[in-house]
């Protein structure tokens, strides 16, 4: 101590200012080679999950992570290398990749009571031995783009099969890219619209591209924050398996209706079609797929009885725009040769919760005793097909 008193003591301003300099240097030449060097996306790939802590079985989507044990994040290589997905494929499964919005996440519902948890407590066996296995990557928020997004991702995790719940919200073409998630990842969305040839904008000014400063080292520290503390809130989660706090009652959707016959741009009745829906990008995702079959689903909603009921089916939609959309895909579907099915009505409205599509762990079962028959059926064509 001592030494560096007298060091201190003998200092000149010069000398101080030395320092400073070589010090602003220094952070200045970090910044430019983290830049330059070290992209941030593929540093999301190295993770302690599915390593020191087990990995998540959804994708990590939360906004208090006091209580979420969980964050919300727009690096995808961290967001899938968090998940049990990244796990290597056991020679006993077969797996399932099934996707969604957050009523395939599942919105105020524990692990076991969504979909795919109900779905793997059944334990569904192949005839060769394989037991089907069904991974959760739903995603809230309804896009099509960000369904394809998080499947073209995903596909190097070898599934076997593909569940895709869909419903008309996520088809609105003119909110495709509504999602932060596509705004912050514009390479990979980008990459998706020139191979597929979507009918999306690949300059549209939602997409978030970053100067050469946001790229620093300084200018991105609050992604290396989330990146840091997605990796520590993996012990509380292999601690509790808690990634949302669900509170002790759920307010529910809504049962009397405005007396309105708009839907997104749509102020009155018309008939929905390419323009309006972005049916290219479900397209996309079934060539993405490739051989992988797929079974599209239109996904169970909550159809009301109160009040203006026979204008609108819920707060989501008036009953001229579902009813235009169910048509246009059956046909779209059976034109393209889709495995497709239609379980818009199989929910009883008592199974909802605080949106037309999100249920509760009864209305998760229905649904899967509904879906888990097909998909084995399913499964074991698909499994001859291939030997």
């Amino acid at each position: 101590m001592r030494a560096y008193a007298h060091l201190f003591r003998h200092a000149t301003w010069p000398f101080l200012g030395r320092v400073l300099l070589k010090a602003v240097i220094l952070f200045l030449g970090l910044n430019v080679l983290f830049a330059w060097l070290f992209p941030l996306e593929p540093l999301g790939a190295l993770s302690l999950y599915n390593h020191l802590w087990p990995g998540r079985l959804r994708l990590p989507y939360g906004e208090d992570p006091g209580q979420d044990y969980n964050l919300t994040l727009d690096n995808i290589p961290a967001m899938l290398h968090s998940h049990i997905w990244q796990q290597p494929k056991r020679p006993d499964e077969f797996r399932v990749l099934v996707m969604g919005d957050s009523a395939t996440w599942g919105w105020f519902l524990t692990n076991p009571d969504t979909l795919v948890g109900r779905l793997n407590a059944k334990a569904y066996h192949l005839q060769d031995g394989r037991t089907m296995v069904f991974y959760n990557l739903g995603y809230p928020v309804m896009s099509l783009t960000k369904d394809l997004l998080i499947l073209d991702a995903a596909m190097d995790g070898q599934p076997d099969m593909i569940l895709w719940p869909v419903t008309l919200e996520s088809f609105a073409r003119s909110r495709q890219l509504d999602h932060p998630l596509l705004q912050h990842n514009p390479r990979r969305v980008r990459a998706l619209i020139t191979t597929y040839q979507l009918d999306l904008d690949p300059h549209d000014p939602r997409f978030v591209d970053p100067t050469f400063w946001q790229r620093t080292l300084w200018g991105q520290r609050r992604a290396l924050a989330d990146l840091m503390r997605l990796q520590t809130l993996g012990l509380a989660w292999a601690a509790t398996g808690m990634d949302q706090a669900i509170p002790p009652e759920i307010p529910l959707r809504k049962s009397d209706l405005e007396a309105d016959e708009s839907w997104k741009d749509l102020k009155e009745p018309t008939p929905l079609n390419e323009e309006v829906l972005a049916l290219d990008v479900l397209a996309a995702g079934m060539a993405r797929a490739g051989k992988v079959p797929v079974l599209l689903v239109n996904e169970p909603m909550f159809i009301s009885q109160g009040e203006n009921s026979e204008i609108r089916y819920n707060s989501f939609y008036p009953r001229w725009a579902y009813d235009s959309y169910r048509d246009l895909l059956a046909r779209t579907a059976q034109a393209q040769g889709w495995a497709y099915v239609d379980l818009w009505d199989a929910i009883p409205p008592e199974d909802f919760t605080d949106t037309p599509v999100h249920l509760n762990p009864e209305g998760s079962q229905r649904l899967a005793d509904i879906l888990g028959p097909m998909l084995l059926r399913a499964s074991r064509t698909a499994a001859r097909r291939y030997q």
